[in-house]
C-alpha cells in the first residue's frame, strides 16, 4: 500500500530522473494546451467557417430567386426527399408567373403534403434549374458551431497523441535509465560481477 505524494516529480530526490522532470513539463503544457489552445483554435476556425457560410449564403442569395408557384401536377416517380437538412420535398411541376407577366412552368422540388393546385414557394437559379433555399442564418450558424467543435476536438487529438508520444519516448529512456543504473548495483546486491 504506496501513498501518492503529488507533484513529486517537481522535488528534489535522488529517484527522481531526467525522464520524470520532462513528463511532468509535458503535463504541464498538455493541460495548458486543451485549457487555452483548443478554444482559441475552435473559435478561430469557427470565426472562419461563419465568415464563408455566410459569404456563400450571400453568393447563392444573389444567384437564386424565389418564386410562389402553384403545383399542376406531381412527378410520378418522385419520392420524397430531404434536402440539406431541411423539411421533406418531393418533385412537382409548377406554374408561376414571372416579372415580365409571362406564364412559366417547370418541375421543382415542393414541401411534402402539397397538394395540387396549392401553391408553394421554390427556388430557381439563374438558369432556371431548381434548387435548394439558400442557408438562412440558423444552418449558418449550425456549420460555424460544428466546424469550431470539431477544430477544437482535432486539436486535442493533436495535442493528446503528442503526449503520448512524448510518455512512450519518455518511459523508454527511463527504463534505459534504470538498466543503466541497475548494471552498477546489481553486483553489489548479489555478489556477482558483471
Amino acid at each position: 500500500m504506496g501513498t501518492r505524494v503529488r507533484g513529486w516529480r517537481w522535488r528534489r530526490n535522488p529517484l527522481r530522473r531526467r525522464s520524470d522532470v520532462v513528463e511532468a513539463w509535458t503535463v504541464l503544457a498538455v493541460a495548458v494546451l486543451m485549457l487555452l489552445g483548443a478554444p482559441l483554435i475552435g473559435a478561430v476556425v469557427g470565426g472562419w467557417a461563419h465568415d464563408d457560410a455566410r459569404a456563400v449564403a450571400a453568393e447563392q442569395r444573389a444567384e437564386r430567386h424565389r418564386v410562389r408557384a402553384e403545383v399542376v401536377g406531381r412527378v410520378a416517380d418522385s419520392s420524397p426527399t430531404v434536402q440539406g437538412g431541411r423539411e421533406r420535398s418531393y418533385r412537382a411541376t409548377v406554374r408561376w408567373t414571372d416579372a415580365e407577366g409571362a406564364t412559366r412552368t417547370a418541375t421543382a422540388r415542393v414541401p411534402a403534403g402539397t397538394d395540387e393546385g396549392e401553391k408553394a414557394y421554390v427556388w430557381f437559379d439563374s438558369r432556371g434549374r431548381s434548387v435548394a433555399a439558400p442557408p438562412d442564418g440558423t444552418a449558418i450558424w449550425q456549420h460555424t458551431l460544428v466546424m469550431g467543435a470539431c477544430g477544437a476536438g482535432a486539436t486535442i487529438a493533436v495535442i493528446l497523441f503528442g503526449h503520448c508520444l512524448v510518455r512512450r519516448v519518455a518511459a523508454r529512456h527511463r527504463l534505459d535509465e534504470w538498466e543503466r543504473d541497475w548494471a552498477l548495483t546489481e553486483p553489489q546486491w548479489t555478489r556477482r560481477r558483471a
